[in-house]
């Protein structure tokens, strides 16, 4: 009898073990039912923030599309068919070695060359034809490479130049935001604008080209023979404008500061386009790294 109560003990002491064995394994398989539903929540919230994003994405306006552009000077052909767009909002950056064609389709999109081919449409109208002037006043404003500030007129007059075909009566608040934007600008309004550093010209010649109140923004080589404060400097100005609803077009050989603010981008190799991408895929582009960012 004593030996029976004491298997029936033991017995007893293992079906408890094992309802606590099986409650514990309960709890464990609920805990992991509950984690499964939060991480199946979690992707399905990311899938749909993808899927609103691409959404949005696709509905962005198309402000400037190139098509088919080829351009020759004489008998030589710096363009081949190019073909790229531009929506709002965006900032678009071509990226290449000198002699790639950048500055060419920049100032052929600006009417101060003439296609050979193809199309060039802003807003929805033809404009491959249209003069600089009209382009401008349409709301496109080209910062050229290299600044060409006008020396022997002072700051605020370069800003001026910028303003000239506008008939609004704005002007005094937007040279108030050219200055906050530019604070050197407002210290220096009225120094002769050859005497400015080159980074402080290169702010003039933005500031000059914002003046004409842009829907696009086309920047030559904004970073061209400056040091690298005032690279940062600018490429940070040239976000606050896209911020501030003006839509940018940047040519650049600095690739890897190009493409860390451009929503997408394109490079161009001998007047073509070889390649295209978000700023992010440009960027881990082993052939991009290659040729442009030193590995």
């Amino acid at each position: 009898e004593a030996s029976l109560r004491a298997f029936l003990r033991q017995k007893q002491e293992e079906l408890n073990h094992l309802e606590e064995y099986v409650f514990a394994f309960e709890q464990d398989l609920e805990n992991l039912v509950i984690e499964s539903k939060e991480l199946e929540e979690v992707e399905l919230g990311n899938l749909q923030k993808k899927l609103s994003q691409i959404d949005v994405e696709e509905k962005k306006i198309e402000m400037l599309k190139v098509q088919d552009l080829s351009v020759h000077y004489g008998m030589i052909q710096a363009v081949h068919n190019v073909s790229f767009e531009v929506k709002q909002g965006e900032i678009v950056s071509l990226i290449g070695a000198n002699g790639a064609g950048k500055t060419t389709i920049l100032r052929t999109i600006s009417g101060l060359v003439r296609p050979s081919n193809g199309h060039i449409i802003f807003e929805g109208k033809n404009i491959e034809k249209a003069a600089p002037q009209k382009i401008v006043a349409d709301g496109l404003s080209q910062v050229p490479e290299g600044r060409h500030v006008f020396s022997g007129l002072t700051v605020q007059e370069n800003l001026d130049m910028g303003a000239f075909l506008r008939k609004d009566s704005t002007l005094k608040e937007d040279f108030e935001q050219i200055f906050a934007k530019f604070p050197i600008l407002k210290e220096r309004r009225n120094q002769d604008a050859a005497t400015l550093s080159g980074g402080e010209q290169q702010m003039l010649a933005m500031g000059r080209a914002l003046m004409s109140k842009p829907k696009l923004l086309l920047l030559d080589e904004p970073s061209m023979g400056l040091a690298p404060i005032f690279i940062k400097e600018i490429f940070s100005i040239i976000q606050e404008i896209q911020a501030q609803g003006t839509t940018v077009l940047l040519i650049e050989q600095n690739a890897k500061m190009a493409l860390s603010i451009a929503n997408r981008g394109y490079v161009l190799e001998t007047g073509k386009i070889v390649l295209e991408g978000t700023g992010k895929e440009l960027l881990a582009s082993e052939a991009v790294r290659k040729a442009y960012l030193g590995g």
